[in-house]
């Protein structure tokens, strides 16, 4: 049967380095060849390439409009990137080609828009993904089907004089016990920078004043928050990657970091552009307060892909500068390292009331973030992935919930 002659069917991306897939960026040349391997000589109609990029995001939510009457609620959207066809091989007088037992390469070459594209990423309710389908047509058989996704990652050079700027800000709250002001802690914060790379340690500078009449705890997180949009709808999931803690500052007393480290751990690169996915990165200092929520001081951070002052300057194709500032998908990380707290425990009370109300209209989302394939693969590979905290930002009023038939 025809179905025996063909031994393999294959996409092959061509690569710098043997054991390493390519990484691709807006502008760049996508190359390789489709390899068919024949154990008898076959006819074919035609072989098809189709090279497709979407941002895809979709999830469900129940509803319920009585006691009785439920249903499902469905938000998905999705933008095109990428699309581009080629015919690899086709007779021009639409008679069939004739092909010999054996080895067959087909090569292929397309670049990719020269406008920005968005990094690859793979979230639970959403995905950016890059990929090139062939079909093979031959006469009186099914059609066969195979397809390979390729990784884009968008560089953020963080050599730019908005994420060189220092991030500073000031905070403070009143302690009270029952309706008894008991003294003010508070927060000032800086760091050097908003930019970084994963694998640097960011100095944290900060003092705390407490003015109470009980000891706090200061500590420094940082956090990623993904949002994902859908008919003005969305649905985030928040993260705590890294954490910092200090020393106890006792009542009275004032406790200053000279600069303390925090380490940022493999994750990946902000993504900035995307309308429907975002990722944000922010650094949270924070302190318990007696008889009051947690005082919380946030600065902003962004995660790029060229670290301060990179050798050499932006080439054709994105893998060359990946050979210099990619060690970071390599990093070393502990066999069992600490898991980090849940995102809900960093959180102050009134910002756990507000990532509760409703979303603000699409354009008030635009100033966000991006996050790579690869960096999930050996994020996962090296360490347990970190505690998240799921927020439905339009949750049912207690009369539209569903009630239990029993009570």
């Amino acid at each position: 049967m025809i179905f025996d002659k063909l031994k393999k069917f294959d996409i092959v991306f061509d690569s710098p380095e043997m054991d390493c897939p390519p990484v691709f960026s807006s502008g760049d040349v996508v190359s390789g060849k489709v390899v068919l391997e024949l154990s008898a000589e076959s006819k074919v109609d035609s072989l098809k390439l189709h090279a497709e990029g979407f941002a895809k995001v979709h999830w469900t939510e129940s509803r319920s409009a009585g006691s009785s009457t439920a249903y499902t609620q469905n938000y998905s959207d999705e933008v095109e990137y990428l699309n581009r066809r080629e015919v690899l091989l086709q007779a021009d007088n639409g008679e069939l080609t004739v092909l010999p037992a054996g080895r067959h390469e087909y090569p292929f070459s397309f670049q990719l828009p020269e406008e920005t594209l968005v990094t690859s990423f793979e979230g639970k309710h959403g995905s950016i993904r890059y990929w090139v389908k062939v079909k093979l047509h031959r006469p009186w058989a099914t059609v066969k089907k195979i397809k390979k996704e390729f990784t884009v990652i968008e560089p953020i050079d963080i050599n730019t004089p908005s994420l060189l700027a220092p991030q500073a800000g000031t905070k403070e709250k009143m302690a009270r016990i029952w309706y008894r002001n008991c003294g003010q802690v508070s927060i000032t914060a800086k760091i050097d920078r908003k930019g970084y790379t994963p694998g640097e340690v960011i100095p944290v500078f900060a003092e705390f004043d407490n003015a109470t009449s009980r000891s706090v705890v200061p500590k420094a997180f940082i956090t990623q928050t993904q949002t994902f949009i859908a008919r003005g709808t969305m649905k985030q999931k928040r993260a705590v990657v890294a954490t910092l803690s200090g020393d106890i500052v006792g009542a009275n007393r004032r406790e200053t970091w000279h600069g303390r480290a925090i380490k940022i751990p493999p994750v990946g690169p902000s993504i900035l552009q995307c309308r429907i996915i975002k990722v944000e990165y922010m650094l949270r200092v924070c302190v318990d307060v007696p008889g009051t929520s947690k005082l919380s001081l946030e600065l902003p951070l962004v995660m790029g892909t060229i670290p301060l002052h990179p050798f050499g300057s932006r080439t054709s194709s994105i893998s060359s500068q990946y050979s210099v500032n990619m060690e970071w998908l390599r990093m070393a990380i502990p066999e069992q390292p600490e898991p980090p707290p849940d995102y809900s425990s960093v959180v102050t009370d009134e910002e756990a009331v507000q990532n509760t109300t409703a979303v603000q209209p699409e354009e008030d989302l635009s100033g966000v973030l991006q996050r790579s394939l690869m960096a999930y693969v050996q994020e996962f590979r090296l360490r347990p992935p970190p505690v998240y905290s799921e927020v439905d930002p339009n949750p049912q009023p207690l009369s539209m919930r569903p009630r239990c038939m029993t009570c």
